[in-house]
C-alpha cells in the first residue's frame, strides 16, 4: 500500500531554512533549498519583448536589440549564481548562442544577450523565445 504524505511546510530539526535529501544509494544528503531553481523565464524578444512566463521575475528592460534586462522579484544574495538558457525562433536550424551576464549590482536581475551566429556574423537579433534560468542563494 503507498503512502502519501500531505503538508503546507517543511521545516529542517536543526536549521528552519535548511532540509538535507539522502541521495539515490543513500551514501550522500543534497540540501533541498539549495538544490532548487531560484529564477527561471522564457522572454518573446520579437515586437515589444515581454514574459511568455516566469517564475521569480518582475519587470523585464529593453536595452535594444536582442539585448534584456531581467529584474528578480526576490534577489539573490550575492554575485555567486549561475545561469543557463538557451535561445531560439522556433526553427529547425536556428544558429545562436546567448550571453547571459549578472546586472551591475549582481543580485537584483541579469543580462540576457540573443547573439545571431549564422554565417560567421556576430549580430544581435530579437528571438521569439529567450529562456534561461538561475540557481544560488536567495538574498
Amino acid at each position: 500500500m503507498a503512502s502519501l504524505l500531505k503538508v503546507d511546510a517543511l521545516t529542517g530539526v536543526t536549521t528552519a531554512g535548511s532540509i538535507s535529501v539522502t541521495g539515490e544509494g543513500n551514501s550522500t544528503t543534497t540540501n533541498l533549498q539549495q538544490s532548487l531553481t531560484k529564477c527561471w523565464f522564457l522572454i518573446n524578444g520579437g515586437g515589444t519583448p515581454a514574459y511568455r512566463d516566469s517564475f521569480n521575475c518582475s519587470s523585464l528592460d529593453d536595452y535594444g536589440t536582442g539585448d534584456y534586462g531581467v529584474n528578480f522579484t526576490n534577489n539573490m544574495g550575492n554575485a555567486n549564481y549561475s545561469v543557463t538558457g538557451a535561445i531560439g525562433n522556433g526553427n529547425d536550424g536556428d544558429v545562436a548562442t546567448s550571453n547571459f551576464r549578472r546586472g551591475s549590482t549582481y543580485t537584483t536581475g541579469l543580462r540576457a544577450t540573443a547573439n545571431y551566429a549564422a554565417s560567421g556574423s556576430n549580430a544581435v537579433y530579437d528571438y521569439a523565445y529567450i529562456g534561461g534560468s538561475v540557481n544560488g542563494d536567495l538574498a
